[in-house]
């Protein structure tokens, strides 16, 4: 039974994380990389043990966190149906049952807001995991000066908790925003479609999905 552990030790899943870091700093994005997808498969994996999901579902969450990005490595666009591809050929390879690499193709395959929704347990919760990781660790550009919008709304952010409150069903992000950076508008502006997203997704798993910034209830 492939878990967690065996994937990240796979070379060639390394390879293609390596190699999606390097295009994307070329291209000025932010990093999705080692850091954001050990986040996303970690929370991912919290999100459905806290609501008391299966434990094999809980780990098929954690790796489709940990895989769901590696489409960068061949192009920003489109990166969710060929991650999607080329995670399936990875996890089948790896002797994964083509049902559960199946699952976790759909999950890959549905996370990017532009084309994607919830269509799983394992795809809601990779959603939720993946759009609430916002954080000044994951702008690499160290010049101030030259932040566009995704680079400063990012660095504003000092704080991030995606937090799962199982008694009263509802899942709910906490943002320190540093509004001398960034003002929350500029957040919206962004970001509007990726909670919109989370909160199809929590639907999904039967909760309600909140937005805390500084501390006021936002969405």
């Amino acid at each position: 039974m492939v878990t967690l552990r065996d994937v990240k030790k796979n070379e060639e899943v390394n390879t293609l994380l390596r190699l999606a870091q390097k295009l994307l700093e070329m291209r000025g994005f932010t990093e999705h990389s080692f850091r954001h997808v050990g986040i996303t498969s970690n929370n991912a994996g919290i999100i459905l043990q806290k609501l008391n999901h299966d434990e094999r579902e809980v780990e098929l969450a954690r790796i489709a966190g940990y895989l769901h990005d590696i489409g960068n490595a061949v192009n920003r666009m489109d990166h969710a149906n060929t991650g999607a591809y080329l995670a399936y050929n990875i996890l089948t390879g790896m002797g994964m049952g083509y049902e559960e690499a199946g699952l976790i193709m759909q999950a890959i395959g549905n996370h990017d807001e532009g084309s994607g929704t919830a269509v799983s347990n394992i795809s809601a919760a990779l959603i939720l995991a993946d759009k609430s990781d916002v954080h000044r660790s994951r702008v690499m550009n160290q010049d101030i000066s030259t932040f566009d919008i995704h680079d400063r709304v990012n660095y504003a952010v000092v704080k991030s908790d995606l937090l799962v409150d199982t008694e009263n069903m509802k899942t709910i992000l906490q943002l320190d925003i540093d509004t001398e950076i960034c003002p929350v508008m500029d957040y919206f502006e962004i970001f509007l479609d990726r909670m919109k997203m989370n909160r199809r997704a929590a639907d999904f798993l039967g909760m309600k999905f909140e937005l805390v910034i500084n501390k006021n209830q936002l969405l």
